[in-house]
């Protein structure tokens, strides 16, 4: 079996993995494309702080999953300005993943 990082396993990761994902394949509003890209760009700060945090010990791993929580809240912030299909769901998502990384904080 391939090696597989820890993050990789987590319900966390796989989550905002999936609102990454969903927030790029959606069909956005005329007029939005400011919220598209900082919606976007703040989805994947998520998973790429998360997955570098996760894997650092200490001060800054913890400060690379804040950020990841921080960008977290952006995506869902985002989704309030919008009213995007199913962005509800994409939000109870990220409610979970902020939730778990404040755990994962050592």
């Amino acid at each position: 079996m391939a090696y597989e990082f820890g993050f990789e396993k987590t319900d966390a990761y796989q989550l905002v993995v999936e609102v990454a994902r969903w927030m790029r394949d959606q069909n956005w509003p005329t007029g939005t494309a400011h919220l598209k890209d900082q919606g976007t760009r703040a989805a994947d700060s998520a998973v790429l702080n998360m997955a570098e945090g996760y894997t650092r010990r200490g001060r800054a791993g913890n400060n690379q999953l804040r950020i990841a929580q921080a960008s977290a809240a952006e995506v869902l912030a985002v989704l309030d300005v919008l009213d995007l299909p199913g962005g509800t769901a994409q939000q109870q998502k990220l409610r979970r993943v902020a939730a778990m990384l404040q755990k994962m904080q050592r």
